[in-house]
């Protein structure tokens, strides 16, 4: 059993130096295609794990975040876009160049259980090649962009499509995801996706099926957004979720596109002699006096009167507290005079802890005076309080 071990183990360290020690991976690609590379999770977790503990027999699947970006740039070219959804999920890079050259894509992978990150050189070469003359772009509506990715769901949809463009020669040229069309994201409930969009193209010109998607009859009833039925024999959808929106399809025809026009032809450098220079005449001469009234004269007399009538308003209108006093009821100036006088006697009671207590403790007392009298042999409720006879406001309390 040991021996059998040791077989096993040699075998790996020589399949890891034969394959994995070279972390560069190169890909040829043709100009006008779709391109897809999916970062596998197993592929770096063989090298966040020492051999030993593979040979020993423990295996770990931890959650990855990958970071692509060009070499010697902080993003990736234009044409190429990264997406992974969860650090459980495989990570996808794809996109469709636009022109022949060579890309070096640094791949890092950064282990989220133990913060370890491995490197990985992804080296990309366009090739040129003749751009697919037609070409047609659906809508998926029930579909996401990493779920599109994988080779398996590809060939899904294109064939579907083949039997749509009745051509076994076709050819994804391009996926976008809806989001990055100006999609808007979806709710997080179940039946609710992103949407993509798939651009495929051939040599053979568009089907009857797809040519119904220009006629003026089926323009208009996408305009006016009602339900658009699916031309009769032109239903190919074997999978509901890879079915298209006919209304979001588009026909391209590169063969009737105009041509570029020329470039501008190099000259000399040198401008021609046009004569001697004439500056242009000094303008007229402009009176600002009338604007300076505008701007600065009238807003400052329209300041002046509303300080005047603010301070009318704020100063002459003002009553007085004699003249308040006057309009007062007395037994409501009474009132106001005992709330204060109370108050100024409990504040200095707070200030001074041996002060004697207050009169209004007392069975009987003159507010005004703080002349006491014995108390009253009577319980008549007709009787006040407070001595009415040493009070100078007594006249004007209420008797019964």
């Amino acid at each position: 059993m040991a021996g059998y071990r040791s077989w096993v183990f040699f075998l790996t360290v020589g399949a890891v130096s034969l394959f994995g020690a070279d972390a560069e991976i190169k890909v040829t690609i043709p100009v006008g295609k779709l391109f897809t590379y999916e970062l596998l999770r197993e592929t770096f977790q063989n090298d966040f794990e020492p051999l030993s503990k593979l040979y020993a027999g423990r295996l770990y699947d931890d959650p990855m975040v990958f970071k692509c970006n060009r070499q010697n740039f902080p993003d990736l070219p234009e044409w190429l876009r990264f997406t992974q959804r969860h650090p459980y999920d495989n990570g996808f890079l794809y996109g469709t160049p636009i022109s022949p050259g060579k890309s070096i894509i640094e791949i890092y992978a950064i282990n989220k259980r133990s913060y370890e990150a491995a490197r990985h050189i992804l080296v990309i070469k366009a090739t040129a090649e003749k751009m697919l003359p037609y070409q047609a772009e659906f809508f998926i509506k029930l579909r996401e962009i990493e779920k599109v990715l994988p080779p398996s769901v590809q060939d899904e949809i294109k064939q579907d499509l083949q039997k749509l463009w009745k051509t076994e020669a076709l050819e994804i040229v391009n996926i976008t995801n809806a989001l990055d069309r100006g999609g808007r994201v979806p709710l997080p409930l179940a039946g609710h996706f992103e949407g993509v969009y798939v651009k495929v193209g051939s040599e053979q010109y568009f089907s009857d099926c797809l040519l119904r998607v220009m006629t003026a009859e089926h323009q208009k009833q996408c305009a006016t957004g009602a339900k658009v039925k699916v031309p009769g024999g032109c239903n190919f959808c074997n999978i509901p979720s890879n079915c298209i929106t006919w209304c979001k399809t588009e026909l391209i025809d590169l063969t009737k596109q105009e041509l570029a026009p020329p470039a501008p032809t190099m000259g000399s450098g040198i401008l021609e002699d046009g004569g001697d220079f004439d500056p242009p005449e000094s303008p007229p001469s402009r009176d600002f006096f009338p604007d300076y009234i505008v701007t600065v004269i009238v807003p400052l007399i329209l300041a002046i009167v509303l300080c005047l009538l603010l301070a009318y308003i704020m100063f002459g209108r003002r009553e007085g507290v004699t003249k308040r006093n006057a309009k007062t009821n007395q037994i409501q100036l009474y009132h106001h005079h005992t709330i204060h006088g109370n108050s100024d006697e409990l504040r200095n009671m707070a200030a001074e802890r041996g002060a004697p207590p207050p009169l209004s403790t007392l069975p009987m007392f003159n507010s005004r005076t703080g002349d006491r009298a014995p108390p009253l042999q009577s319980d008549s409720p007709t009787i006040p309080l407070i001595m009415a006879q040493h009070d100078p406001y007594s006249d004007t309390l209420p008797r019964k």
